[in-house]
């Protein structure tokens, strides 16, 4: 199941939406679609998708004449020691979104300290999340969550991790081999999500996505079981272009 890279992939909608927001941020009394047109240099097609985005994570907010001010959500995450917390209900909420939406379970993961971390995770009864029969930690070869890491890093970091989590057999559809895991890490565009095609667990398929801001190695995934293996690509591709959200509130 071959995914194509997405044009609407959320590194250049992040880029444009801080330009965006850097621009309102200079008017306390409100500014007008026009002028943040002429400020950013977007054209109408971008600001026409990003505003309405913007507003529903309310990090603009409308004010009576149509223009747009600074929202509550971008006064949050810009609170100093409350900032923790305001970020991570930020992220369950888009998270939660993402489940509603996508029908299946969603996970956020960062790469912390050489080791693959389920960070955050909305599930719901019909949609239940993996079940963690192998430590995450230890299936990176195995599972989308850990290969889109290992996509992040440089091949020195990736010999290093398989160093340390060999490549075992978890199924019959997992790679075991070093070296063609490594070369399939090596092809794998950013901008297309990773599968996992009953490589971690039978029963289950799964796609991620990369989600960055600085420094952080991160991606946002999702989960389904088997019987519902026909809704992956569709799902992966729309997960592909939903994350800008999420990556947006971790570069704030």
């Amino acid at each position: 199941m071959a995914l194509k890279p997405d044009p609407t992939a959320p590194f250049h909608s992040v880029q444009y939406a801080l330009r965006v927001l850097e621009a309102v941020a200079r008017y306390s009394g409100g500014v007008t679609e026009a002028q943040i047109a002429r400020e950013t240099g977007l054209p109408a097609a971008h600001l026409a998708h990003l505003l309405p985005m913007l507003h529903h994570e309310e990090y603009v907010q409308r004010t009576g004449d149509g223009g747009y001010v600074t929202g509550d959500a971008l006064a949050l995450l810009g609170s100093g020691g409350d900032r923790t917390a305001a970020l991570r209900l930020k992220l369950q909420q888009s998270l939660s979104e993402l489940r509603d939406s996508l029908g299946a379970a969603v996970y956020l993961s960062r790469y912390i300290d050489g080791e693959v971390r389920i960070t955050q995770c909305a599930d719901a009864p019909h949609m239940p999340r993996v079940n963690e029969w192998v430590d995450f930690r230890s299936a990176a070869h195995a599972s989308a969550v850990g290969k889109c890491l290992l996509t992040q890093l440089d091949h020195d970091d990736r010999r290093e991790h398989l160093s340390r989590h060999r490549t075992a057999r978890l199924t019959s559809r997992t790679i075991t081999s070093e070296k063609v895991l490594l070369s399939a890490l090596d092809r794998q565009p950013a901008t297309v999500p990773v599968l996992d095609l009953q490589e971690y667990a039978l029963g289950t398929v799964c796609a991620a996505v990369p989600v960055t801001a600085g420094s952080t190695v991160g991606c946002v995934a999702l989960s389904l079981p088997l019987a519902h293996a026909h809704r992956l690509r569709q799902a992966a591709e729309s997960l592909n272009r939903r994350a800008a959200p999420l990556m947006l509130s971790m570069a704030l």
